[in-house]
């Protein structure tokens, strides 16, 4: 559970608007941090293997190796004789089960575990051994013995365990490609230096096998209490450069080395830092504060409090990737023949290309291409909305007032989704680079806006079921759909996105504020 919330973030004092030369200072500092990201990355900005989606598949790979060389034992030596049997049926995917349960008992399921499959195969073997051993015990206590052939059970021994090593190292061989490429690395920064800062590192740099990548350390001090080299590592920059370098880094964890008394400056840097989709943590390591165990976060020995969390990680994120692909796989599918009907119709009703392809922001502020079907005169077209569409404007089509107060211009983006994978089908509505709420940019009329951006963006949201869609002539009106877009980030869930799809074709009916 995070320690503090998006409420928190709003209470802080907030930044008054900046100068033209402060502007021209923040723009030059972003230049720079992203070279220096670039540099520090070496151009690896892969995204990294979640450890426990990782440790799942090994388990899902060693279930299935034990099924199968239950299965194929059978299916050589006791179907042809007697067919197949419930008994089993019943009996391989059980073992099975029990032995997930003792290699987790027996720590074989661990990165640390995956990378040394000789050092860990006796380990393995013995806890094999046992869950047989277990297995004739079952048999004996319920006088199954004449139930299963002995020259099963022994070739299902020696051919799953034969399996088991050989799948041991093909998975070793696996994470060592992984770990060479740098995608079991958590890519790190330190927030403070100093002597925390550097007791910190220290710490770290003792532990084996954290999967932690440090760039260096970012503080907002210029003074003797931070010199630009910590404990081996190099000083980046402020605070205020660690968001523009987390994204062209693609860093996964923030670490501040920052009292936890210190509450007024912990929120001062979370303000900057929470728009980031990262994990944010608070070092514990040398607070006189002891909190129980199980309030802490752990990364190797060193204690650690969770202060913010991505959104959406690990499983749940394989899940809505799945949803997505797959769901709008059949969406696809199934409006075809719309999608067909409405090129027509575009095609007949002005000249120029049916498809229309527009620059807007996606997850972490990467720039993206999103396809829409044209709805205005080819030669009045605005690839950069600098100029938001008004009721009755000239630009748009006969066609185009149709698909767009209906939303069907927004068909094409299922390719986004199912091809390009960078949109999903639910998630804050990708704005173009340039829109204006009141001839001002919506990053500097909402404070923290870009914080929608720490979920990958959706063809429909919870803004628009909710009726905020169209134009954007005020800035409270861009205001509240970045309201919405946070609470759906805050509470996200798959059971949400099927309710937000439900909706979206009833929300389509009341096209008040599309154009």
């Amino acid at each position: 559970m995070n320690t503090f919330t998006v409420d928190d973030m709003k209470r802080v004092e907030q930044t008054p608007p900046l100068t033209p030369e402060q502007q021209a200072q923040q723009e030059e500092r972003r230049v720079r941090m992203a070279r220096l990201a670039e540099t520090l990355a070496g151009g690896d900005t892969r995204p990294a293997w979640s450890p426990i989606v990782l440790i799942g598949l090994v388990r899902l790979f060693d279930f299935l190796l034990i099924c199968i060389a239950g299965f194929a034992v059978h299916a050589v030596y006791v179907q042809p004789v007697r067919g197949l049997e419930s008994y089993y049926v019943a009996a391989i995917p059980t073992v099975a089960f029990f032995a997930m349960i003792l290699f987790q008992a027996f720590e074989l399921n661990t990165i640390t575990a995956f990378r040394a499959p000789i050092g860990r195969g006796l380990r393995l073997a013995c806890a094999w051994i046992l869950v047989f051993l277990a297995a004739l015990s079952v048999t004996f206590l319920f006088k199954l013995e004449g139930a299963f052939s002995r020259v099963w059970a022994a070739g299902f021994f020696a051919l799953g365990l034969a399996l088991l090593i050989a799948g041991r190292i093909l998975v070793a061989v696996g994470v060592r490609w992984l770990t060479r490429r740098g995608q079991l690395d958590r890519r790190t920064v330190i927030v403070g230096g100093g002597e925390a800062g550097a007791e910190l590192l220290t710490a770290l740099s003792q532990q084996r096998d954290t999967g932690l990548r440090i760039y260096g350390v970012f503080d907002d001090r210029a003074d003797d209490r931070t010199p630009d080299v910590v404990a081996g590592y190099p000083k980046l920059g402020t605070v205020d450069d660690l968001p523009e370098f987390a994204r062209h880094a693609k860093v996964d964890l923030v670490i501040l080395s920052l009292p936890i008394t210190a509450e007024q400056r912990v929120l001062q840097m979370l303000r900057k830092l929470w728009v980031l989709p990262i994990d944010i943590r608070l070092a514990a390591h040398a607070s006189k504060l002891r909190l129980r165990p199980r309030s802490y976060s752990w990364i190797g020995d060193v204690p650690v409090l969770d202060v913010f969390d991505r959104p959406i990680v690990d499983w749940d994120l394989v899940l809505k990737s799945a949803f997505d692909r797959i769901v709008g796989a059949l969406c696809l599918l199934l409006l075809s023949p719309v999608m067909l009907a409405i090129a027509i119709a575009i095609k007949l009703d002005s000249r120029g290309a049916v498809l229309f392809r527009q620059q807007r922001y996606g997850f972490n502020n990467e720039l993206i291409e999103v396809f829409k079907f044209r709805s205005m005169y080819s030669d009045q077209l605005d690839p950069t909305m600098k100029k938001m569409v008004t009721r009755g404007d000239p630009r748009v089509t006969r066609v185009g007032r149709f698909i767009r107060r209906t939303s069907l211009d927004e068909l094409p983006q299922l390719f986004n989704v199912v091809l390009k994978g960078n949109l999903s089908l639910v998630g804050p509505r990708p704005h173009a680079v340039t829109a204006k709420a009141a001839d001002r940019e919506y990053e500097k009329v909402v404070d923290g806006y870009f914080a929608r951006h720490r979920m990958r963006p959706g063809i429909t949201g919870w803004a628009q079921v909710n009726g905020l869609r169209g134009e954007t002539d005020t800035q409270e009106k861009i205001q509240r759909r970045v309201e919405y877009d946070l609470f759906y980030i805050e509470n996200w869930s798959i059971l949400f996105d099927m309710y937000i799809l439900a909706v979206t074709p009833f929300a389509l009916l009341k096209a008040e504020n599309a154009y």
